[in-house]
């Protein structure tokens, strides 16, 4: 196998294309950082808040062999670990991007336009079929398809399954993560106006779902 040429020199480091480059290896690592919180004692508070849900919430069921139900409600706590969450999106965005998306690519010889398009499309793709999954997953594990009426039955609700809210944070941290990525992809300015009014507007119906459940 013959050594790869390098095409350019290596970007000084901290300088704006080192950053764009390394930006999956740099949040990485940043993710790690939360992760080994984990492992201290005197971290683990703070990087609890991070990695895990916040506001859990054990609810007491009537009967003797009944166990409790642990429910969760939403708080100014949810920043930290949308923000975790956020850095997993990046770092998937650039897996999806390397191994599937810059591979297709590469066979079918897209122009600059197309290749902006295609990427942008694909990562979309991947998002709206893992929402869709996941969604329906809950849907049935929450048995609002035997029983719809436990969509509006008591509103407003007080307080989320884990599920639900886990799917509220990873939507959000997805969304949020679309700020940075238009940095990191070079997106050109005739369409950073365009990409900010789609994202904008799914977040504030998340973030309205979200708050008013």
């Amino acid at each position: 196998m013959g050594i790869r040429k390098k095409s350019s020199k290596t970007p000084p480091v901290l300088s704006h294309e080192f950053i764009i480059q390394n930006h999956a290896d740099i949040v990485s690592c940043l993710a790690m950082l939360f992760l080994l919180g984990l492992m201290f004692e005197i971290t683990a508070k703070a990087a609890v808040m991070f990695v895990t849900l916040q506001y859990n919430v054990t609810i007491p069921v009537e009967g003797v062999l009944a166990e409790p139900v642990s429910l969760y409600h939403y708080g100014i706590k949810d920043v930290a670990t949308v923000f975790f969450y956020m850095l997993v999106a990046i770092i998937l965005h650039a897996v999806i991007q390397e191994y599937i998306l810059d591979k297709i690519n590469r066979r079918m010889h897209f122009s600059k336009t197309k290749h902006s398009k295609f990427n942008e499309s694909g990562q979309l793709s991947a998002f709206y079929f893992f929402s869709c999954v996941w969604g329906t997953s809950i849907i049935v594990s929450e048995n609002y398809l035997s029983d719809p009426t436990s969509l509006w039955k008591g509103y407003p609700h007080t307080y989320f399954p884990f599920q639900v809210k886990f799917f509220y944070i990873s939507q959000l941290a997805y969304w949020f993560h679309a700020f940075p990525e238009l940095y990191f992809q070079k997106t050109k300015k005739e369409d950073i106006p365009r990409q900010l009014l789609y994202v904008g507007l799914y977040l504030f119906h998340i973030i309205g779902a979200y708050v008013l459940k």
